[in-house]
C-alpha cells in the first residue's frame, strides 16, 4: 500500500515538473502565482465560448442521433487549442427549447455542443504542450480531454507515456494513469536555466 502511495506521489510530482509548475514555484512569489492561475482560468473560460472551426475531406450529418462526422484529415480549432485526427465525431445535446432552432446547413436542428470524439492518429496541441494517442474525447462543459491508446503527453523535450491521459484544460493540469499491462513512464529533462544557476 505504501509503495502504491509513493508511486502515485512520484507520478504527481513528475506531472507537476512536466507542466513547468515546479520551476514556477521555485522562482515566483505566491501572489504572482495566484494572479497567473486566475489569468489562465479566465483565458480558458473565454476560449470555451469561442467558435470551433472544423476542416475535413468529408462531412456526414445524422440529425436523428445529433452527430456530425468529419472524416479525412479532420482538424478542429478553438482558440489556441487544436485537435487533429483521421475522424472527428461531434456529439450535440438535445435542444430542450424547440422554439430556438439552431440550423446548420444540411444538418437540421442541433442543440449545444456536448463532446468531440477524435479517432485515429489523434494530436491535441495547445501552447507549450502536445498530447497524442489513438482515441480522445473532448468534453465541452468540463473542458476535459481523455486520451487513450498509446497515450503520450509532451512539453518541450519532456515526455510522459501511460495507458490513459486526462487533461483538465481549465485547471492547466493533467493526470496520467497506468493499467495492468502498461505503467506510467516519464522522461524529464532538467531545466537549462536551473542548471546554469548551480
Amino acid at each position: 500500500m505504501f509503495a502504491e502511495i509513493r508511486e502515485k506521489k512520484s507520478i504527481s510530482l513528475l506531472l507537476l515538473s512536466l507542466w513547468g509548475v515546479f520551476v514556477v514555484l521555485a522562482l515566483i512569489p505566491g501572489a504572482v502565482l495566484a494572479k497567473q492561475a486566475a489569468s489562465t482560468q479566465k483565458k480558458a473560460k473565454m476560449d470555451r465560448n469561442q467558435p470551433i472551426q472544423i476542416v475535413s475531406d468529408r462531412l456526414d450529418a445524422y440529425d436523428e442521433t445529433k452527430n456530425v462526422i468529419f472524416s479525412g484529415n479532420a482538424v478542429a480549432t478553438q482558440g489556441d487549442k487544436v485537435i487533429k485526427a483521421d475522424r472527428l465525431i461531434i456529439h450535440y445535446k438535445e435542444n430542450p427549447d424547440k422554439t430556438k432552432k439552431k440550423e446548420i446547413r444540411g444538418m437540421g436542428e442541433t442543440g449545444d455542443l456536448d463532446q468531440v470524439e477524435a479517432v485515429g492518429h489523434v494530436i491535441i496541441t495547445q501552447p507549450g504542450r502536445v498530447v497524442t494517442g489513438d482515441h480522445a474525447i473532448f468534453y465541452q462543459d468540463s473542458q476535459k480531454v481523455v486520451m487513450t491508446g498509446n497515450a503520450a503527453m509532451r512539453e518541450g523535450k519532456n515526455v510522459i507515456v501511460g495507458h490513459r491521459i486526462i487533461v483538465y484544460l481549465d485547471e492547466d493540469r493533467g493526470v496520467v494513469e497506468s493499467d495492468q499491462n502498461k505503467r506510467v513512464t516519464a522522461t524529464i529533462y532538467p531545466s537549462e536555466k536551473k542548471q546554469e544557476k548551480k
